[in-house]
């Protein structure tokens, strides 16, 4: 399925990773159930994808605070991170982005801008086959304010050396588009394959 785009003379795309390039929010949902079930902490399949685009610390934390747990958030993490680089080999493209990454390839620059960490971003791409394909890789830690604030897509114009208003952004998640629109950026929608299925 060939993915719309906006009108407009883009000179740089942003890609979000997770869910956007990668169809892997089912991995990282399963990832994320795997290791919350060492500490019994709920985390239902609908406010997983609510939060999506949001920190693996800050959804931790929210975790904790919800639930009135004391897990050890960077454990969390860690153990959340394992169980997700073992189902990685098993994740696919999402035909429609891969399309737009194969056919601009080479004319204009590519950049991810997620709110993963850069090993699982760097991962989820190697196992694609497409790593080399991004300039830029914007991560969890090379920003202050996560989406919804503009600041990591900002920051990745600024690497690519492109203004704002030029770029186009690839999202599926609500605080994606939200940082996007802030930032000054057209954004495109990407829809998830098997979200509620």
């Amino acid at each position: 399925m060939m993915l719309p785009l906006p009108t407009g003379d883009f000179q740089a795309y942003l890609f979000d990773c997770d869910g956007t390039i990668v169809d892997s929010m089912p991995l990282h949902y399963t990832a994320w159930r795997q290791a919350l079930d060492e500490w019994e902490c709920t985390f239902p399949e609908d406010l997983f994808y609510a939060w999506a685009g949001r920190p693996t610390l800050d959804i931790v934390d929210a975790l904790n605070e919800q639930q009135r747990l004391n897990m050890p958030v960077e454990t969390v993490v860690a153990r959340r991170e394992e169980h997700y680089q073992r189902l990685l080999p098993t994740a696919a493209g999402i035909p429609g982005v891969l399309h737009h990454i194969q056919d601009a390839h080479g004319r204009i620059p590519f950049a991810v801008v997620s709110g993963s960490t850069r090993e699982a971003v760097t991962a989820s791409l190697d196992a694609l086959g497409i790593l080399d394909r991004f300039d830029v890789l914007v991560c969890a830690g090379d920003y202050t304010r996560p989406k919804p604030d503009p600041e990591p897509f900002l920051r990745a114009a600024e690497l690519l050396g492109v203004p704002p208003h030029a770029c186009l952004v690839f999202e599926d998640a609500d605080l994606g588009i939200e940082a996007a629109v802030a930032a000054g950026m057209a954004a495109v929608r990407v829809p998830q394959p098997r979200q509620g299925s």
